[in-house]
């Protein structure tokens, strides 16, 4: 039984492919290995979308090269966005590579690898983007078994100027709603409690279909109105919700069910107009705003994180300092910042006034000062306060605390809440009390039912 590891990187919706391709490998046989020493296989699953994500995933490939080299690994599969985004370029610079697979072939991998194994000379594998995976697509899931990630659609549909996402995985395509609804169905039967649901822009779901037949159901409110019927399931995350999709619509179905964290991952990346409109944005900071005080009105405990990027071309200190006052203003619960990358073949790459890199580090350092001092004192303000925590296991730092997590707090990219008193298996949702809170972490106790 051949074994193989994965290594997988960037976003959620990266690992789900990894999911799908693990799946696929065990119903052919092959054993899904937990270290890299030893496998037959190692499939980098990489990310292209920013600089760094980039040479992280070089970086990785190397790594594995290294092993293969000593003769601890046998064949090296590299896939995803970086394959996909620079098949000719990552082939030539590579040769310790076995085999390319492209974010259009990895669903395929069974195949190819058999092939390989049988003698096949062809080392690279690509094709449009256009797979979408069926309630039936063999899938591991490696989260805790309490959670998963529900990938709804494929592709995007906006054209932000700085963003290669449509280059590298193409237009958007949802999945059916009935098709999305039977996969929450089994992992809810396979003991998942809470479904994160991720895509591109969750509050485009379904475009491509209405646009096709304006009568089919395909849309966020509906899905979210599905979604919650599914037995068993108790928490509801969603990921990745722009600005301009927030409707009342959606606001009012978020608040019929208690299925649903008050949980909003809205990438703002800027509030200037100007810098919005060279970006591609499609808002303005009237509407942005607009959208801000309709959570905040009808939903009070709403935690907002969003994504900024500073040092886009052109900005100017006083678009900077604009952007800063805004962040002060709104007081986010969490704020990721981002130092603008240029971007082959991407609108932005090509304008003029480029900022320069220190400036962008200047920028960046001023925005998570801000932001530091905001979480902190927002942090504070919890203390005494009781929460549902979902328990995830022992804590990362001591076996003597357990960690979890609060409807505020999504796996992998928030804090955590760590227990000090009570016991609690890992998967149970507990009602903690906070005793003390750090800038990103909580600490509390679990009270007693």
């Amino acid at each position: 039984m051949q074994k193989v590891h994965f290594i997988s990187l960037g976003c959620p919706k990266n690992l789900v492919d990894s999911e799908i391709m693990a799946g696929s490998l065990l119903n052919k046989g092959y054993q899904v290995a937990t270290e890299a020493e030893g496998a037959d296989t190692v499939i980098v699953n990489t990310c292209g979308f920013i600089e760094d994500s980039k040479r992280e995933s070089i970086q990785k490939i190397l790594e594995v090269a290294a092993l293969k080299e000593k003769g601890l690994v046998k064949r090296i599969v590299v896939a995803g966005c970086l394959t996909q985004r620079y098949k000719d370029d990552l082939v030539e610079g590579l040769p310790e590579a076995d085999l390319f697979v492209g974010s259009g072939e990895f669903q395929n991998i069974a195949n190819i690898l058999s092939e390989h194994d049988q003698g096949s000379k062809k080392k690279t594998f690509f094709n449009l983007p256009t797979y979408l995976q069926e309630e039936s697509t063999p899938r591991i899931n490696s989260q805790l078994p309490h959670r998963a990630y529900l990938k709804i659609s494929e592709g995007c549909l906006k054209r932000c100027s700085f963003c290669a996402i449509p280059l590298i995985r193409g237009n958007l395509q949802s999945r059916s709603l009935s098709n999305i609804v039977s996969e929450a169905k089994l992992l809810a039967a396979s003991g998942v409690k809470e479904i994160i649901v991720i895509s591109h822009d969750f509050t485009d779901y379904g475009w491509d279909l209405r646009k096709k037949d304006p009568q089919t159901p395909e849309s966020p409110a509906e899905l979210l109105r599905q979604l919650a019927k599914v037995e068993g399931i108790k928490w509801i995350r969603l990921l990745y919700l722009y600005p301009d999709g927030i409707t009342p619509e959606v606001i009012d179905v978020l608040k019929s069910s208690p299925k649903f964290c008050h949980y909003f991952d809205m990438p703002l990346q800027h509030i200037n107009n100007d810098i919005l409109h060279a970006m591609n944005r499609k808002m303005t900071r009237q509407e942005i705003v607009e959208a801000l005080n309709l959570i905040r009105s009808q939903i009070p405990d709403a935690v907002i994180r969003t994504q900024f990027i500073v040092g886009f071309p052109g900005e100017t200190q006083e678009q900077f300092e604009e952007l800063l006052s805004f962040i002060s203003e709104q007081k986010f619960d969490r704020i990721g910042c981002f130092k603008y990358s240029p971007e082959e073949n991407t609108p932005a790459g090509k304008m003029l006034d480029q900022v320069d890199e220190k400036t962008k580090d200047q920028r960046y350092e001023a925005v998570m000062q801000v932001q530091q001092n905001i979480s902190r004192q927002k942090h504070q303000d919890q203390i005494g306060k009781v929460f549902d925590v979902i328990v995830e296991g022992f804590s990362e730092e001591t076996d003597l605390l357990l960690q979890g997590r609060t409807m505020g707090q999504a796996p992998e990219i928030d804090g955590v809440t760590l227990i000090n008193e009570g016991s609690a298996n890992v998967g149970d949702i507990v009602k903690v009390q906070v005793t003390e809170a750090m800038e990103y972490d909580f600490i509390g106790k679990i009270l007693n039912a």
